[in-house]
């Protein structure tokens, strides 16, 4: 059995936020939202996957998946300008938000 461990059995860091917004804000903020997704994206080499999902039942129900190469690409995205003004911007419209962090197993 080999024990030893190598970068390449290191877990990428997932970060999944829920939101609930506040419906007469709602365009508003998937706007900015689908905006700061693509800034990460695409601005972002530690940012590996950026999706944002709408519950179709609920619709102020916004969830994120987000997954980073590891925990400094995430605090480095908390430190963006586009992640700045995105939360500055949106803090006003959500009524509230869950923030998990996991560790990815299998992809």
């Amino acid at each position: 059995m080999n024990t030893s461990t190598s970068t390449s059995d290191q877990r990428l860091y997932v970060v999944t936020v829920q939101f609930s917004v506040a419906p007469r804000h709602l365009a508003d903020f998937m706007r900015e939202m689908v905006a700061n997704a693509r800034d990460s994206r695409q601005r972002e080499p530690g940012c590996l996957a950026f999706d944002v999902c709408q519950d179709p039942a609920t619709p102020g129900q916004v969830f994120l998946y987000e997954i980073y190469q590891d925990a400094a690409a995430f605090e480095k995205h908390k430190r963006e300008a586009h992640f700045l003004a995105f939360d500055r911007t949106v803090a006003p419209w959500v009524q509230h938000k869950a923030i998990r962090i996991l560790a990815l197993v299998d992809r």
